[in-house]
């Protein structure tokens, strides 16, 4: 019994292959007309960038300003959070798991 392993992807193609793609690639956009859409194609991946960095930069900002606020908030609020504390008082009443078992039987 033989068996064929299929490759997941197919070859990188190498230096003639790629002569050809560039023949064909001429072929359908005409001479003139390549280099206008290599440059908007790296405009478009100037852009994709920018927006990126942009994204990444709010990000960690935001991240900055949560992780500040916290500690600022316990510093300025510290003295209220425990006077707040100190007078909490629980309304509800304590019960034992044995009166409440005893009263659903």
């Amino acid at each position: 019994m033989v068996v064929e392993i299929a490759p997941l992807f197919a070859p990188i193609p190498g230096g003639p292959e790629l002569l050809i793609i560039l023949f064909i690639a001429i072929l359908l956009f005409g001479a003139n007309k390549i280099p206008k859409l290599a440059r908007s194609t790296g405009e478009a991946m100037g852009e994709f960038q920018k927006g990126r960095e942009k994204v990444e930069s709010e990000l960690e900002e935001m991240r900055e300003e949560f992780d500040g606020t916290d500690e600022e908030f316990e510093e300025e609020y510290s003295e209220e959070i425990n006077e707040a504390e100190d007078d909490f008082v629980d309304t509800e009443p304590v019960t034992e798991e044995t009166e409440t078992e005893a009263e659903s039987s």
